[in-house]
């Protein structure tokens, strides 16, 4: 594994622990609210991660890796939870 997977991965289990915890502990009317919340969380924990490691190269490419499979995953939660509701 390279270490710009690295570097992206850890976001994206965040935002998959977060949509199985949004799904168990919050309320069914609740829960696009949250989804929210984890979306903005993900964003800000991208940009940490990115410029914690101080490396110009793949800057843009690895937040938007970030980001983008953080999006994807919560989108999808989205679509659940809209069929469940």
């Amino acid at each position: 594994m390279t270490w710009q997977l690295l570097s992206v991965l850890p976001v994206w289990v965040l935002s998959l622990a977060a949509a199985v915890l949004i799904g168990v502990a919050s309320a069914p009317e609740q829960r696009i609210t949250w989804v929210g919340i984890a979306f903005a969380a993900s964003i800000v924990a991208t940009f940490v991660i990115q410029l914690a490691i101080q490396r110009k190269e793949g800057f843009v490419v690895r937040t938007m890796a970030g980001i983008g499979g953080s999006l994807v995953i919560l989108a999808a939660t989205t679509a659940v939870f809209t069929v469940l509701l």
